[in-house]
């Protein structure tokens, strides 16, 4: 496969997005302004910011700085190390506002294949020319020039389509796992609960719904209110404890990032590659429940999906009984324990709940619905999917600059 020498600035340029005033930041409004927590670090790719609440913007904005599906995103500014030359494709038309930390990549598709620009930008030798080129500060920068002055080697346009579809297809089942598999199957799940959990009905014995077919109600002075004849009130340290495992930061063994499920998702790095957080650092198994300890993530839970290591903003449950396992991990991402998490949360600026505080939570409860319950294999396909996800984002990982360099060769029609 032939390969032509270039720099970026050939074949491409890159579009700086538009400043936004801060008093303009809303948590509702017509307009999502793109920031750096759009970018799916530990996935590649874009990802919902779901680090802050404040994500809209209802200020003024041209509409060239309005971002159309199929636009290629790349960060300016590194807020993770390792951030910049990654990209991300904007999914949908009119919703996102291109911020001034963000650079819209715009090939020349006379040159360049927009699908293979999307991954020659994010391959590890512009990385690498945007890691040694980028300011020197505690947090980094890099600019539209910078990037365009990166040199590459790239192949014919059909080869570029050839090697973009490889790609893409391996980047299309990983997010199939993700966030289509994993979240209906969630979905299902959540709905099952507010059935069963919140509006009682789960199936008598005739299997009609309990409440909506007469199921005897008893009032509960704990809970105030009524709950179904038979059950009882429990806290949530009747079913889950928090683990106190100590990370071996010095310990020879490879770590993962810690995947949880796809709609109530924290972002969570593998912690243990970075020496910021090497003091507070907790270790983590398989199938742990983890649960956002500060104010943006106080809806969000989810699984650990390797053994690893997280940082001591996140908390980390086991469940005492297995049985109990979908019924504290839904109790967790429901609008209840939100509602509690919020009232019970303390400080001003950021504020957090305490695990003492949390698994003080109350709750209605039965042992043989919530063993019907855990009938659903939510943890085991979840992991297993996230599993299987890894090892394709490997694959791709190692195909990337295989490809890009012409050591992966297609034959000729």
């Amino acid at each position: 496969m032939k390969l032509t020498r270039i720099k970026l600035g050939d074949v491409l340029d890159i579009k700086r997005g538009t400043s936004l005033s801060g008093d303009k930041y809303a948590t509702s409004g017509r307009l999502i302004r793109l920031t750096l927590g759009n970018f799916d670090y530990s996935g590649g790719g874009f990802k919902e910011n779901t680090s802050k609440e404040n994500i809209y913007y209802v200020g003024s904005v041209r509409n060239d700085f309005i971002m159309q599906k199929g636009d290629i995103i790349t960060p300016l500014t590194e807020q993770v190390r390792g951030l910049l030359g990654e990209t991300a494709r904007i999914p949908v038309s009119d919703l996102y506002i291109q911020s001034q930390d963000i650079g819209k990549v715009i090939p020349n598709e006379s040159k360049l294949d927009k699908d293979f620009a999307f991954y020659l930008i994010s391959s590890p030798i512009i990385k690498y020319q945007l890691d040694a080129g980028s300011q020197q500060t505690k947090i980094r920068h890099t600019s539209p020039d910078k990037i365009k002055e990166c040199i590459a080697w790239i192949p014919s346009l059909d080869n570029q389509r050839k090697i973009a579809k490889v790609l893409d297809s391996l980047n299309s089942k990983i997010l199939l796992n993700k966030r289509i598999i994993n979240a209906e199957l969630e979905s299902m799940a959540k709905t099952l609960y507010d059935y069963w959990f919140l509006q009682f009905d789960f199936p008598n014995e005739n299997g009609k719904p309990y409440k909506s077919s007469g199921g005897k109600m008893v009032w509960n002075e704990e809970l105030k209110r009524e709950i179904p004849e038979g059950w009882e009130a429990i806290k949530l340290k009747n079913i889950v404890k928090k683990t106190n495992r100590v990370y071996d930061y010095n310990k020879e063994s490879k770590t993962y990032d810690l995947s949880i499920m796809p709609s109530n998702s924290i972002s969570i790095n593998d912690t243990s590659s970075s020496k910021d957080f090497e003091t507070n650092l907790f270790a983590v198994k398989e199938g742990d429940i983890l649960f956002g300890s500060i104010r943006p993530y106080l809806r969000k839970a989810g699984i650990a999906s390797y053994d690893g290591a997280v940082a001591g903003t996140i908390h980390c449950y086991e469940v005492i009984k297995e049985s109990n396992y979908n019924l504290a991990l839904f109790t967790l991402t429901s609008e209840n324990m939100f509602k509690y998490a919020i009232n019970n949360s303390k400080g001003t600026k950021m504020p957090v709940i305490t695990s003492d505080d949390l698994l003080e939570f109350m709750l209605p409860y039965n042992e043989e619905i919530a063993k019907k319950f855990n009938n659903i294999k939510i943890r085991e396909i979840i992991i297993a999917n996230i599993k299987q996800s890894n090892e394709l984002a490997s694959l791709r990982d190692f195909l990337l600059p295989l490809l890009m360099n012409g050591q992966v060769k297609f034959k000729d029609n």
